[in-house]
């Protein structure tokens, strides 16, 4: 068995899970909302910003803090981004579980000190 087509067979069967569906759905309507998209994509344009600026070893500014915590206190205006985060929490937490299972053989290894 070759551990490539196990994890190309779980990437399909991903794609058929609710979660997946309703993360889609979430995404298009958040898409078919001029603002509520403008202000998705800022916040996501800010986030790779600020993750540029860590990972170049900038300081993170107060004013950075500032700007972002605006954008996201802005999200909770639109139903469609709060069920899109809804959707995104899914989705994390099967697959947070998903990488538990895959992780389990290394997981052991580490456990029989």
């Amino acid at each position: 068995m070759n551990i490539y087509d196990s994890a190309n067979q779980l990437e399909q069967d991903l794609r058929k899970t609710t979660e997946v569906a309703e993360l889609k759905l979430a995404f298009e309507a958040v898409k078919a909302n001029d603002l509520a998209y403008k202000l998705f994509d800022k916040v996501q344009n800010k986030q790779f910003e600020l993750q540029q600026k860590q990972m170049q070893g900038q300081e993170i500014t107060d004013d950075d803090i500032k700007a972002m915590r605006e954008l996201t206190d802005q999200l909770s205006n639109y139903s469609e981004i709060q069920n899109l985060m809804e959707k995104e929490q899914k989705m994390n937490s099967m697959m947070d579980e998903l990488n538990k299972i895959i992780s389990k053989p290394i997981a052991e290894i580490y456990q029989d000190k």
